[in-house]
């Protein structure tokens, strides 16, 4: 143990302008402190968020920039106030590395809404250095932001837990949508959405699939094991499934009309809004009133709710369905999730790639 006063050079892969396409970076890490852990990265999921920031969608993209905020590393060195962490751990790293630790959601251990969160990747550290993300060989993270992968979840396995798992669990957790017995709605099977399916039928829940077209039902049904599906365009179908519904998670990130999806809530229904879209959306304010339902949003979720998640996932078996990829092939698999082609997620296998 020990913290490390030199800052150690490390190779990432970076975007250094909004056409998105990533090559190999060599950068200064920050100085490791003592709550810090130094890590080895060992793979690291590609979530849909990352095409936003490489491309400047949101208009807030810092470059050259390394994304990645689906995080499986190693413990290498820990600092001199690190508990409960050892060198050789298994670590994960989720979309934030930093929060002030004072306001009333840090207080009350929901630190993704602190107003002075730092992101894993595309923002700055307190000591002024950029962070960059998690298709890197190594990362300095602080503990709190650290959490240990259970022993029968696999580190390719984890990574996509680490912010498609998380975000779906979240929401249920918080409003009250963890028992047996409700009827949901997952909207768009992606990575966040087969994520979604699968947490919600382990907690027990009739689970509806709602998509645009008939491509993924065989999939949905019977390869995630969905109760049922529904085309979004089929009229006769969506009358038939009207005030159904205890909740939907929309994961669609791109603009999409809500009223269909609000009609298939019942009284006090709520559709929870996961996907970041950069233009407004609309809805009819009668649709809301007439069934006392709620349009709401979650973002990621805590440190805690993490824990809790990889903790569920291990007893109930739960897999995210992936295709690992080594670093070569990154700026094609970006390609090809822009396309929705992929089964359900990216996983970059980092240490077993060339980074240089």
């Amino acid at each position: 143990m020990g913290s490390v006063d030199a800052e150690r050079k490390t190779t990432g892969w970076a975007a250094r302008d909004p056409s998105g396409t990533l090559a190999p970076y060599t950068y200064d890490l920050r100085s490791t402190g003592p709550e810090d852990a130094y890590i080895r990265v060992l793979c690291c999921g590609i979530c849909h968020s990352d095409i936003h920031q490489i491309k400047n969608d949101l208009g807030m993209s810092r470059y050259p920039m390394v994304p990645g905020h689906e995080v499986v590393g190693e413990v290498l060195e820990v600092g001199s106030e690190v508990t409960g962490l050892r060198v050789g751990d298994r670590v994960g790293v989720g979309v934030l590395v930093g929060c002030c630790r004072n306001c009333t959601p840090c207080k009350s251990d929901i630190e993704q809404y602190c107003s002075k969160k730092i992101w894993s990747y595309n923002d700055v550290y307190t000591d002024g250095k950029p962070t960059q993300g998690g298709f890197a060989g190594e990362m300095v993270v602080a503990q709190k932001f650290l959490v240990k992968i259970p022993d029968g979840i696999s580190s390719e396995q984890a990574a996509p837990l680490l912010c498609a798992g998380v975000t779906v669990y979240s929401p249920l957790n918080h409003f009250g949508l963890k028992q047996s017995g409700l009827r949901g709605g997952i909207l768009g099977l992606g990575g966040v959405g087969h994520m979604g399916v699968k947490i919600a039928k382990a907690m027990g829940h009739h689970v509806t699939v709602i998509s645009s077209s008939d491509r993924k039902r065989e999939e949905a049904l019977d390869h995630l094991g969905a109760d049922a599906y529904l085309v979004s365009s089929d009229e006769t179908g969506m009358k038939e499934a009207a005030d159904s519904l205890d909740y939907i998670i929309d994961t669609v990130p791109v603009f999409h009309p809500l009223e269909p999806y609000l009609s298939l809530l019942k009284l006090d229904g709520k559709l929870i809004l996961l996907g970041v879209i950069n233009t407004p959306l609309q809805f009819l304010t009668p649709v809301v009133m007439g069934g006392r339902k709620a349009i709401t949003g979650s973002f990621i979720g805590s440190i805690k709710e993490t824990k809790e998640m990889l903790d569920f996932c291990e007893e109930k078996g739960i897999t995210s369905q992936i295709e690992v990829i080594k670093m070569d092939y990154i700026n094609a698999a970006f390609e090809r999730l822009e396309k929705n082609d992929v089964r359900y997620r990216f996983v970059v296998d980092v240490a077993g790639s060339k980074l240089d």
